[in-house]
Formats: C-alpha cells, structure tokens, sequence
C-alpha cells in the first residue's frame, strides 16, 4: 500500500504506463518516507543515477551523472550515443531515475537488545529516492557542450586546481560531442526513503550507528545520516534519519 503524501508531484500529471505501475507497487512506509528537501539531498549526494524505462522487451536501464536545474524541474545528463538505452525512447517518454545516497547490511550483532531477545535478524539500511519524469533527447552540439560544461563544473567544483573542458582543443572537444546522446528529463514527482534504523529500539537504533561509524565507508555514509541521539517519532519519520 502506497503512502500519498510521499511522493512529491511537480504537476498533476498522472502516472500510467509500466513505469507507472511500478511507482504505485513501491513499498514506502510513513516511518521510513523523507520529505521532499531530504529526497532532492539524496539526489545531491548520490549524483548519478540508474535511469530505467519501459521497452518492447521488458525494462531497461542506464547509469548516468546528472546535473540538477536550479528550480528542481529538470535534470541533464548525456550518455554515449553508441548505447541502445535511448533508441526506446519516444516524445515524453517517462523514466524511472533511482538515486542511492548510502546502503549497507545490518548485522544483527549490532543490537544490544538481543541479549535479552535473541529473535532478531538481519536486514539493510538505505537512503534512495526516486524520481519520475519524461525524456527530451538532444543532439545538437552546442546544448551538448553546455551540459558537459556544466556538468564537470558540478564535479569540479570544491578541486584545486578544477579541470575546465575549455582546456582542452576545440577539435578534439567536438569528436567527443559527436559520440554522446543529450538527455534533459523534465520532473514529474520525487519520492525518498531512509530506512535507517527507525524500527528498531533507540538502544539497537544507536548500537548500528556506532559500529558502522568506524567500519566501512559504506557504513560511514549510512551512519552520517542516521541521528546521534533519538530525535522523537514525528520528526523521525520527516527526516528518515
């Protein structure tokens, strides 16, 4: 059972079509449901995304950085014009874009509680969002340079000394243009999840927060999300951790 308010709509568009139907089987429980600032945060964090559409074959997918537009409305990426996953694609076709901000597995080891209740087990904490939106196909050169240039921009940015794309020979910049598809998908709705740990008790909600701020880097990043000190149930299921 869908959760409604979960899912943030840009518009009042409805969903229908493969993807559609998918988006309404989600499993998305109030406790685990971000709100829309912590949705587009997972967006930030992960950068790069699965991009998922609907084919005469069954689902397929593609991996891609993508560059946000400031008003939330559009995302840009682009991907080599050699890659099948675009020939799918029709005038507003929806895709599927799955952001993964943290994930790691949970051993229950990390729950003090089992000493007194030994019926635990494992599971997996997470920060995704998705986001629903259609497809706008571009080759034209110059809208493909602007959005590399942007894109690196974004990556660079924070670097010293940042990488330019207008470093490098025009030429050669143009035979790199000549071999990528643009891609601007319009936002049709946003939905986060962080399953951090929520339904657990604080004791064995802490007990995982510490164990995995010194372990992996995974855990690292699943721990940075997750509350030092239990911040109280209503605000918990805002936030996701």
């Amino acid at each position: 059972m869908r959760v409604p308010w979960a899912r943030h709509d840009v518009d009042d568009s409805p969903v229908v079509g493969a993807l559609g139907e998918i988006l309404d089987a989600v499993y998305n429980p109030v406790t685990f449901a971000l709100d829309a600032e912590e949705a587009w945060r997972v967006v930030e964090d992960a950068g790069a995304a699965s991009l998922v559409v609907s084919t005469e074959g069954g689902l397929d997918s593609a991996f891609a950085p993508v560059v946000v537009s400031e008003d939330r409305r559009t995302l840009r990426t682009h991907l080599a014009k050699a890659n099948p996953w675009t020939r799918w694609l029709r005038v507003d076709s929806e895709v599927l874009l799955l952001f993964v901000a943290a994930s790691a597995y949970v051993s229950p080891r990390h729950y003090p509680s089992r000493f007194d209740n030994p019926r635990v087990v494992p599971t997996w904490n997470y920060a995704l969002a998705q986001i629903r939106a259609t497809a706008t196909i571009h080759d034209d050169d110059e809208w493909k340079r602007e959005q590399v240039l942007a894109l690196t921009h974004h990556f660079e940015r924070g670097r010293h000394p940042e990488w330019l794309v207008d470093d490098l020979e025009d030429e050669f910049v143009s035979t790199q243009l000549k071999g990528i598809i643009g891609l601007e998908l319009t936002v049709l709705s946003i939905e986060g999840k962080g399953k951090l740990s929520q339904n657990r008790p604080e004791v064995d909600r802490l007990g995982v927060r510490d164990a995995f701020s010194h372990g992996t880097l995974a855990e690292q990043l699943v721990a940075r999300r997750m509350p030092a000190q239990d911040i109280g149930g209503d605000a918990r299921r805002a936030t996701g951790g």
